[in-house]
């Protein structure tokens, strides 16, 4: 195996469980690892640090064990039964209400560079790294061991996902299915309400799990209220008010496959038509275009502004102006969901750009809640950035 040998004084961030080894950090590399390698990470004076999966850039090493450099089928069943075991402590295996959820995420269950969500029985995986992706088959077969007969598919989407230009055969398709199942999309159930998820041609996995807890308290809140749901994918936010109870709900998204998805999923859930609109356009534009007051409770969940640092100024511009546009039309007493998905912007950059944005507004503006990811996207207490979902509740005067 490969050795990774530190500068002296550069193994502090691994004593302290930090899942990440930088290239700087790096003072000799004993041996010719490919992309994708198991690799062991040790300190200046020899002694074994870590093991984990090399690959090329900044990140020079994703840890994968600081105990022991075997990685193999036992390995990747216990990580993915460690994994599960939080998912039932925190109440969502076998929970008729919720059938679907994040069963690994990434270094938040020390599994850096893979994600993999539930749906109903249908497992779709996602590798980041090189290492990951060439491990998918072991993964998948760890998957059928542990959940036999209730496992329906493995698919892997990849393609978007795995680094491109690492000379990988990124094509999706089935690690497994059984014999019995044919469907590329299927109903799922969150908390009682039905959707539709696609995850051949859906954004990300298919489904926007992160959401879950927050959903749920649009819906606490939607009651009699006109609804607004911005960047409103497939209408995950858009059931949650309907079944509330609120008096209308206008959709909003540029992407008509998304639309299409949020008048099935407003169908499924046997809604009446007439308290339901979808807007298939620029969100943006839409929220400049409506009369004030129209809305008392808006839901502004845009997609990442700032993938990297060096569009992080950029995207809280964007954060500042979306945001004042919806604080500027909101009702009287209404209520706003706004929303950050962006890693590199923190909590404390995104409160400031909506601070700006009411400042900008003169209204009076207070914060109700301040609102994150769920438990199954857990954050690493090691690695802070794994917490990436930030959002405020608003109510405004």
């Amino acid at each position: 195996m490969v050795k990774i040998i530190l500068k002296k004084g550069r193994e502090e961030s691994l004593r302290r469980f930090h899942p990440w080894v930088f290239s700087g950090a790096i003072a000799q590399v004993v041996g010719e690892p490919a992309e994708g390698d198991v690799v062991s990470v040790h300190g200046s004076d020899g002694k074994f640090l870590a093991a984990g999966h090399y690959q090329i850039g900044s990140i020079a090493v994703r840890v994968l064990s600081f105990d022991s450099a075997v990685i193999n089928e036992d390995y990747w069943k216990s990580m993915l039964l460690k994994a599960f075991a939080v998912r039932k402590a925190v109440g969502l295996a076998d929970n008729a209400q919720t059938n679907c959820f994040r069963l690994v995420h990434g270094e938040g269950d020390g599994l850096p560079g893979l994600i993999i969500d539930w749906y109903d029985g249908v497992c779709v995986m996602q590798a980041h790294s090189v290492g990951m992706f060439r491990a998918k088959k072991q993964i998948a077969d760890a998957l059928v061991s542990i959940f036999g007969d209730s496992l329906k598919a493995v698919y892997d989407k990849s393609s978007g996902t795995a680094p491109f230009k690492a000379g990988l055969d990124l094509v999706d398709g089935y690690l497994y299915k059984k014999a019995d199942f044919c469907d590329d999309e299927q109903v799922v159930t969150e908390n009682g309400n039905k959707f539709i998820v696609n995850w051949t041609e859906g954004q990300k996995t298919g489904f926007f799990l992160d959401q879950r807890e927050n959903r749920a308290l649009v819906g606490r809140y939607a009651s009699g209220r006109n609804v607004l749901n911005l960047f409103c994918y497939t209408g995950g936010f858009s059931i949650y008010a309907l079944d509330a109870g609120a008096s209308h709900v206008d959709s909003v998204d540029s992407s008509a496959k998304a639309m299409a998805l949020v008048d099935k999923n407003v169908a499924l859930g046997g809604f009446e038509p007439s308290r339901h609109t979808s807007y298939c356009t620029d969100a943006l534009d839409f929220l400049r275009d409506i009369p004030a007051d129209k809305y008392d409770l808006m839901i502004v969940d845009p997609p990442a502004f700032a993938k990297h640092r060096g569009a992080l100024k950029n995207a809280l511009r964007a954060y500042q102006r979306l945001n004042a546009a919806a604080i500027s039309k909101v009702a009287p007493g209404g209520l706003v969901f706004t929303f950050s998905c962006s890693q590199v912007v923190d909590k404390e950059a995104f409160a400031l750009a909506v601070f700006s944005a009411a400042a900008q507004c003169g209204r009076s503006v207070r914060i109700l809640d301040r609102l994150n990811q769920p438990a199954d996207h857990s954050v690493n207490i090691y690695h802070p950035e794994g917490e990436y979902l930030k959002g405020l509740l608003l109510y405004v005067e």
